[in-house]
């Protein structure tokens, strides 16, 4: 069980793109933001206590895998997150398809890792969430 997060942002984001003046990747996307630092000081310590959890907005035209980088570095910038203290998670919710709707495409939660270079998120990696840190995304995405 997890502290009680603050919610920093819970809503759709408008992202300019970049190019502003071309219009180039603007977009929306789904985005969550989570304060895990504590109240207490009994509280558990997380070395990444401020959680983004992005996910695509069905029907836009810009993707959270697509866009990462320059995603997470708007984001950083337009909320003063310390990069270094931040957990980005992309979140991409189960999906049921096909005629009957049989055919089932499992949710994902992926951890992206960036080399930081002059306030930008460059070089993503992506990696798997493994419990317990998925439980605990997956609890504030639930509750969030």
């Amino acid at each position: 069980r997890i502290n009680a997060a603050m919610i920093i942002f819970n809503d759709i984001y408008s992202w300019e793109g970049l190019g502003r003046k071309f219009g180039l990747a603007v977009g929306k996307i789904r985005l969550r933001i989570f304060d895990l630092r504590p109240t207490d000081s009994a509280a558990l310590l997380y070395l990444r206590p401020i959680v983004v959890v992005v996910s695509d907005v069905p029907g836009e035209k810009i993707s959270v895998k697509g866009w990462a980088g320059p995603l997470a570095s708007y984001i950083v910038m337009d909320f003063k997150i310390d990069p270094q203290r931040m957990l980005w998670v992309e979140y991409y919710p189960a999906v049921q398809y096909g005629k009957r709707k049989i055919k089932h495409i499992q949710e994902k939660l992926e951890a992206v890792d960036f080399v930081w270079q002059s306030g930008r998120a460059v070089q993503p990696r992506w990696r798997e969430i493994k419990p317990p840190l998925r439980d605990t995304v997956r609890e504030l995405i639930d509750n969030g």
